[in-house]
C-alpha cells in the first residue's frame, strides 16, 4: 500500500488541519487492503509533541482495526520524541 506523507511541518500550528488529512488517509487505507498503515516522516523538519498526539492516535485507531501502522523515515527529533512517550 502507498504511504501517506507528512509534510516538512506537523506540529501544532498545522496539528487540526494535518489529523484530518491524515484520519481521511487512514480510513481510505483502512479499507483498501490488509497490510499496516504506512505513515512516510521522511519530510519531517518541524515537529513537537502534537506530532506524537496525532500518531499516537493514528495508531489506537488502526489497532482498532486490526491492522499496525507504521512509521517510515522518522527524523532524529521524532524517534527522540517517540522514546520519551515510550513507542520506540
Amino acid at each position: 500500500m502507498a504511504a501517506s506523507a507528512l509534510p516538512p511541518a506537523a506540529n501544532l500550528p498545522v496539528a487540526a488541519e494535518l489529523a484530518a488529512s491524515l484520519g481521511r488517509a487512514r480510513d481510505d487505507a483502512l479499507r483498501g487492503s490488509s497490510g499496516p498503515v504506512e505513515i512516510d516522516a521522511s519530510a519531517l523538519q518541524a515537529v513537537d509533541t502534537s506530532t506524537i498526539a496525532l500518531l499516537l492516535e493514528l495508531g489506537r485507531r488502526a489497532a482498532a482495526a486490526r491492522r499496525a501502522e507504521r512509521v517510515t523515515g522518522a527524523p532524529p527529533k521524532l524517534e527522540d520524541l517517540a522514546r520519551l512517550y515510550g513507542e520506540r
